[in-house]
């Protein structure tokens, strides 16, 4: 509306699964509510907000005006949550992490549809997954995406 850039991170629990499997559903879910409030802290700005998605997946939506800001958005995302100190013995790092697939559509990049931007941010996110996780993986859209 305002021709600003658009942006969807879309945020995986790394590991979610076997911390789920080891310690039941109740810790699972208690994780999950630590961690959305982690994320809810971190985004302040009128119009971004945070989501649940599915399981141990969110959504945050914001219109950051670069590409340095939405990495540094990601980057405080995912220390936060390294800071929340969540012990997690099937993770490397032996505490719950994050991995983050960022898309962000620039105002001369073109249309794309809602389930195009979520396809870019998924295969971002899968990109950081395969990379060893707790990491973030951006995409910026420069020409028009048809999906």
């Amino acid at each position: 509306r305002n021709a600003t850039p658009i942006t969807l991170l879309i945020i995986d629990v790394d590991n979610f699964k076997s911390y789920n499997d080891k310690l039941g559903h109740p810790a699972g879910d208690a994780c999950l509510q630590k961690v959305a409030n982690a994320l809810q802290r971190n985004v302040r700005r009128a119009g971004e907000f945070v989501a649940r998605i599915g399981g141990e997946e969110f959504a945050v939506v914001t219109s950051l005006p670069s590409a340095d800001e939405v990495i540094a958005l990601a980057e405080r995302l995912r220390q936060e949550i390294i800071a929340l100190d969540i012990q997690h013995a099937s993770s490397p790092t032996g505490t719950v992490t994050i991995s983050i697939g960022a898309t962000t559509i620039m105002q001369h990049s073109g249309p794309i549809s809602a389930k195009g931007l979520i396809a870019q941010a998924d295969a971002a996110l899968y990109q950081a997954k395969n990379q060893g996780r707790n990491r973030t993986v951006s995409v910026l859209l420069e020409s028009p995406a048809k999906t």
